[in-house]
């Protein structure tokens, strides 16, 4: 039903990106500006960080598509424009230099910033940068890489998919794009990520399908247990693929919600691979819950454990963390009802069964935690409910990354 297509964000009928070197980022092979537009008005949704500390580019935001409308997104990196007296002047600022160069009203502009806290952001380079931004727009998968690299901060990869689906005999599409490596933890959104989408919705269902999305997949990445400052996940879906408006529940709105599920979940482990200094990525599936709350409550403690994360780094199986965690967790679970096993693309080994140890060759465990994509099976044998979250080992590397962030 929903098949991985070309394009990245571009893919979507009546999209547009860029991103360039606008003097924000020192290193002028480093894009720190991007921008993505809709040729015609689109329905908008965003979530946001639950941090208290925000910066201006959320308020700014959440104040522009209060009508729920949009028709562009700017971000540059290098620069939160968080903690600064100016900042919301400097944000509605990028926000009316958009307007000018394309014609548009500035209130139908998503605003974002990512990258260090508490320095003035330089409004003299976006401004200069602006042309040459808005002149290099164009809709193939080559302008979405530009957009998405122009996001980036210490991401190591481009993260961007794009999705095709029917709703009622219509071909529609949905893509994103992603930054986060660093300052990621549950509760929203823990990173920025764009998407757009051609299907035809109702701004009220859209921000309806984000919102209930985003409880199982962004809420579910963790790196370092850092709530970031600037986080938001925002959506843009302009009709263009001619559907009939979705404006309630229905089979229609299902189907919207799995084909965005699909993008959310791919840039989840996107994400959470491309941890500061990671080497894997971990994800933590668990069974057998009396309730979903209980679900999520025990996968969260134990993909934000940082003894588990350690040892997965050394490809240790030592399972008595992911019992340590479960247990602090604050989650109603019998502990000795609980198994464990670790599993990747070599093969799945059991350790723990009813809350207690078992015999298992560490010499094939060491085998299945030496691949890249490690899975933690979590059973807690006391229900039917299930959850998953995603995160990365813990390395010496993003200590190394972090110890000079900012200078």
């Amino acid at each position: 039903m929903f098949n991985i297509i070309e394009g990245g964000i571009c893919a979507p009928q009546g999209f547009s990106a860029n991103g360039i070197h606008c003097g924000i980022r020192k290193n002028r092979t480093k894009r720190d500006i991007a921008l993505i537009v809709s040729s015609t008005p689109a329905a908008a949704a965003a979530t946001y960080t639950t941090n208290l500390v925000k910066g201006a580019p959320l308020t700014v935001t959440k104040n522009n598509i209060a009508d729920g409308y949009a028709k562009a997104v700017i971000c540059n990196s290098g620069n939160a424009n968080t903690c600064n007296a100016d900042g919301i002047e400097v944000a509605e600022k990028m926000c009316s230099l958009v307007a000018d160069e394309l014609g548009i009203d500035s209130k139908d502009v998503i605003v974002a910033s990512t990258g260090v806290i508490g320095q003035k952001l330089d409004i003299g380079s976006i401004e200069n940068g602006l042309p040459e931004l808005v002149k290099g727009l164009g809709e193939s998968a080559e302008h979405s890489d530009y957009a998405s690299e122009g996001i980036l901060t210490t991401d190591t990869v481009k993260k961007e998919i794009a999705v095709g689906f029917t709703l009622g005999g219509k071909e529609c599409k949905i893509a994103g794009i992603a930054k986060g490596s660093g300052m990621i933890h549950p509760n929203m959104a823990t990173m920025l990520v764009f998407i757009t989408t051609d299907a035809s919705i109702s701004p009220a269902m859209l921000q309806k399908a984000l919102g209930e999305d985003i409880k199982k997949t962004f809420n579910m990445v963790s790196v370092d247990g850092d709530t970031s400052t600037n986080d938001m996940v925002s959506v843009m879906a302009n009709g263009l693929a001619g559907n009939k408006m979705i404006e309630s529940d229905g089979e229609d709105f299902e189907i919207f919600a799995k084909a965005l599920n699909t993008v959310t979940v791919y840039l989840c482990k996107m994400i959470a691979g491309d941890g500061e200094g990671a080497t894997k990525m971990l994800e933590c599936s668990v069974s057998g819950a009396k309730d979903e709350k209980c679900a999520k409550t025990v996968a969260k403690s134990v993909i934000c454990s940082s003894l588990l994360k350690a040892a997965m780094f050394g490809a240790d199986a030592n399972w008595g963390r992911v019992l340590c965690a479960i247990g602090y967790s604050g989650a109603d679970v019998d502990v000795n009802k609980i198994d464990v096993a670790f599993s990747s693309k070599e093969g799945k080994i059991e350790v723990c069964k009813n809350g207690a140890g078992i015999d298992f060759s560490e010499d094939v465990a060491k085998k299945v935690l030496l691949e890249k994509d490690i899975n933690i099976l979590i059973n807690l044998n006391d229900g039917e409910e299930t959850a998953t979250a995603w995160g990365c080992d813990l390395t010496y590397d993003y200590v190394k990354i972090n110890g000079d962030y900012r200078t």
